[in-house]
């Protein structure tokens, strides 16, 4: 499969670019910057220090999507809606894991989804979305009144949206167990004033520092005893794995909106 990475001038794209690389099946086809990027024209290989002779860096979205059969995105919701609209033209595949997309995004990206296949999710990690399906199976069990929901997730310093996609997408799996909707129940504690915790609230902690990659937290803490589901990013070659995965996964699929969900069968 011809794979293409939008945007892979940062810190993600330079571990697609030796992921694509280095997976059996996959073809690394053609990468991304931004308009104006000096980098326009030499090799995608540059950034990941690798020789790419016959990939060039561009300027231009589409062009991705005529020279690939996939797309991955790690970008900004904008940039993302630009893609999905570029994926439905072309009958392409999007896997799209850029975090802070609002329902809006979402549903444009849903809306294109009618023509190509899009698997959008804000964290690829398979591991993560494993815990995905235990948070909702364990809120299912333990009621609001006998056992509260806390998530906490700290990032590297320069993370700009909180909380992160990934702690917004626990929460509402934590939601969906208890047949409630994570806007009904969301509180962002640092926020608010103390006070008594009310009933059914779904907290969520937000801290920044360092160059944490990722860790996330969901805690359910009942009286007498806690239960901790944690996932702890070290390397963000995981995040590269799930995405190159997903791609993988969709070249025989109908189009449609998938999450990694689909991907993994869970």
């Amino acid at each position: 499969m011809k794979i293409a990475i939008a945007g892979c001038a940062g810190r993600m794209g330079q571990v697609l670019i030796r992921k694509i690389l280095a997976t059996p099946g996959a073809e690394l086809a053609s990468a991304s910057v931004r308009a104006g990027n000096k980098m326009v024209g030499q090799e995608v290989g540059v950034f990941a220090q690798i020789a790419t002779p016959d990939v060039i860096l561009t300027a231009n979205p589409e062009e991705l999507f005529i020279k690939a059969d996939a797309v991955i995105d790690f970008t900004t919701p904008d940039y993302s809606i630009e893609l999905a609209e570029f994926a439905a033209r072309h009958g392409k595949i999007l896997v799209c894991g850029t975090t802070a997309l609002k329902d809006s995004g979402l549903t444009i990206l849903k809306k294109h989804s009618k023509k190509a296949r899009i698997i959008c999710s804000p964290n690829m990690s398979i591991g993560l979305n494993l815990i995905l399906g235990l948070v909702e199976k364990v809120s299912s069990v333990l009621t609001p009144e006998e056992c509260d929901i806390e998530i906490d997730e700290m990032h590297h310093r320069f993370k700009v949206d909180a909380p992160s996609g990934t702690a917004l997408t626990l929460g509402a799996a934590a939601a969906r167990g208890r047949n409630v909707q994570l806007t009904d129940v969301r509180t962002d504690y640092q926020q608010s004033k103390l006070g008594a915790r009310k009933i059914g609230d779904i907290g969520f902690s937000v801290r920044r520092g360092g160059d944490v990659i990722g860790d996330h937290t969901v805690t359910f803490a009942c009286a007498g005893e806690r239960i901790e589901l944690a996932h702890k990013s070290s390397n963000r070659e995981i995040y590269a794995t799930g995405a190159i995965r997903a791609a993988l996964w969709a070249k025989d699929q109908p189009n449609g909106f998938y999450t990694m969900k689909d991907v993994l069968g869970i």
